[in-house]
């Protein structure tokens, strides 16, 4: 829908009128219902506020009744207690200070500490292979570096063929 161009004057005059009634009857309304709109607006943000619970001071801990004498005390040993089940070797106590060292937004506390996590090899990280998929790289090592000795030149001339894509095979070609 294109807009008119033909303003005349009376009908600049019945947008003004008709624009300063919208801004009378906008007055008008805000004059009536104003101030309850602001009641409820006081109401549900007084009602988001968090919940502030009553401090509890601690009491003084009861005494224990004392124990006879006679019976010798046991410490029970480490070794009959259970041990904890993981499927994780426990982390070094440096890399775990990494996480209460900065924030992650400033690629310290926990972004540092998981990407030294991940600098590990599986076999360090966890005891056996959790998934099937952890079988692939399983105790394969440190990668082994690849040097291509070749310029670049020479791989893009021995990598794409020099009569075409549908042409048959030069002889030159296949005596790579």
């Amino acid at each position: 829908m294109s807009r008119q161009l033909s303003m005349d004057t009376l009908r600049q005059n019945f947008w003004k009128e008709e624009y300063l009634r919208e801004k009378m009857l906008r007055c008008e309304w805000h004059h009536k219902y104003g101030s309850m709109v602001k009641a409820k607006q006081k109401a549900k943000a007084t009602a988001r506020l968090p919940l502030k619970l009553p401090t509890l001071h601690p009491k003084a801990p009861l005494l224990p009744p004392p124990a006879p004498k006679a019976v010798p005390s046991k410490v029970p040993s480490p070794a009959l207690e259970a041990p904890i089940r993981s499927e994780m070797y426990p982390v070094l106590p440096a890399t775990r200070a990494l996480l209460y060292e900065g924030i992650s937004h400033d690629f310290q506390g926990r972004y540092r500490y998981l990407n030294t996590r991940k600098l590990d090899m599986p076999e360090m990280r966890y005891l056996f292979p959790i998934t099937t998929n952890f079988t692939y790289g399983w105790q394969l090592g440190p990668p082994a570096k690849q040097e291509l000795v070749s310029c670049k030149m020479c791989r893009i001339e021995s990598f794409f063929r020099k009569n075409g894509a549908f042409a048959l095979l030069d002889p030159r070609d296949l005596a790579l």
